[in-house]
């Protein structure tokens, strides 16, 4: 599956944002964007595999449906990280100051880069032998 491939490779480089100047703004800001981007990802990821289940809430979901659809049906899924990551997104869009920003980069660490990889991991696990399919 393309976009899981995708989900990957940009939670690669995201699981590297521990590693960076914490303190350096282009830093943060660089982090934010990438999660940004690894939530697109991870949403449209699962609204895949809720269709390749025969899920009809895939055919039009929003992101807040497809979560609370994937959480039904899979129990790895933390709905309260993923519906956090859901706000945090839309919050950001009016992070105009730093202590902002470097919090929600904390979360990012802490809480968001974890579930992004615990995701990987299980559908690594439950459709290694379909992804390519999907």
């Amino acid at each position: 599956m393309k976009k899981f491939d995708n989900f990957i490779s940009n939670l690669n480089i995201l699981s590297k944002a521990q590693n960076e100047d914490l303190t350096n703004e282009f830093i943060i800001s660089g982090i934010i964007d990438k999660f940004f981007i690894q939530f697109e990802l991870g949403w449209k990821v699962l609204k895949e595999l809720l269709r390749y289940e025969g899920k009809s809430i895939a055919l039009t979901g929003s992101p807040r449906e497809i979560i609370k659809a994937a959480y039904s049906i899979y129990d790895f899924l933390d709905e309260d990280i993923w519906l956090s990551m859901l706000k945090s997104r839309s919050d950001m869009t009016h992070i105009y100051n730093g202590e902002a920003a470097r919090n929600l980069v904390q979360i990012i660490i802490e809480s968001y880069i974890p579930a992004f990889i615990s995701l990987k991991e299980h559908i690594m696990e439950k459709y290694e032998n379909v992804l390519e399919a999907i």
